[in-house]
């Protein structure tokens, strides 16, 4: 078994992978000043949950976009799993080239989407992530990563509506059942939902004017499961898409271990 590890700015997601499969995943917040011994107890009280054991384990990878996390992580995992994990980053092995002005810049949690997309649909793709920050990467028909833009994640922009505004209300980032609204939080999640949706649809109508060849979308990420079923732009909404790359990775990569 493969434990596949995503760690974001909000959230770290750990997955316990039997071939391409997520067999079990579990969502815990990211925070830097976890110790190892902490980080260990939730990998091995995870392990328990899904009834499996340290000794099922043959390797770990990690994705992550917080490095002051990954000293502790990497510790807990070597002491507690027993075995040294493969970090997603310069000098991994993915099949992915990055054609990009700095290719060190690409966040690894968008080369393992890119890595996954490429693999499970082809190419050329546009690969949507809605985290913290909301990402679009193309990738070519020859598996290059040609170009990337960085948004707003819709969370980060709702916190920072209601954190700016001393009577607005925190609300839960949803679909709403009408635009004409007529109370404060229904009228926040309308707003907020629809300005999102029109701005995403807006960025993958630009990158169609703007690249001369027919390609698919593929959204992942925790918000956009909301969204992919509202545009007839979003092709496929894929929730393992990071993990699905991360498992390529790790198999690409055996043979230098």
């Amino acid at each position: 078994m493969l434990v596949a590890v995503d760690i974001g700015n909000t959230n770290t997601v750990i997955g316990f992978m039997t071939g391409e499969q997520v067999a079990a995943s579990y969502r815990v917040a990211t925070r830097p000043d976890q110790t190892a011994d902490e980080y260990g107890m939730l990998l091995t009280e995870f392990l328990r949950m899904s009834k499996f054991r340290p000794s099922d384990i043959s390797g770990v990878i990690i994705a992550s976009v917080v490095p002051k996390v990954m000293h502790s992580f990497r510790a807990a995992v070597v002491h507690y799993l027993g075995c040294e994990p493969i970090v997603v980053g310069p000098g991994i092995k993915t099949g992915i080239n990055i054609r990009l002005d700095d290719p060190k810049s690409l966040g690894a949690d968008c080369l393992a989407d890119c890595v996954g997309a490429y693999a499970s649909y082809g190419g050329p793709v546009l690969v949507a992530d809605f985290g913290t920050a909301t990402t679009f990467n193309y990738v070519d028909a020859q598996g290059s990563i040609r170009s990337g833009l960085i948004t707003v994640g819709i969370n980060s922009g709702a916190k920072a509506l209601w954190s700016q505004t001393a009577q607005l209300p925190e609300v839960e980032i949803t679909q709403p059942s009408t635009i004409l609204t007529t109370g404060t939080k229904d009228a926040m999640q309308a707003g907020l939902y629809y300005n999102f949706l029109g701005g995403l649809e807006r960025i993958i109508l630009q990158f169609q004017r703007e690249i001369d060849a027919d390609f698919q979308v593929v959204a992942t990420g925790g918000l956009g499961r909301i969204f992919a079923s509202q545009t007839d732009l979003i092709d496929h909404y894929d929730p393992e898409l990071m993990f699905k790359g991360m498992a390529l990775i790790y198999q690409r990569n055996l043979a230098q271990r």
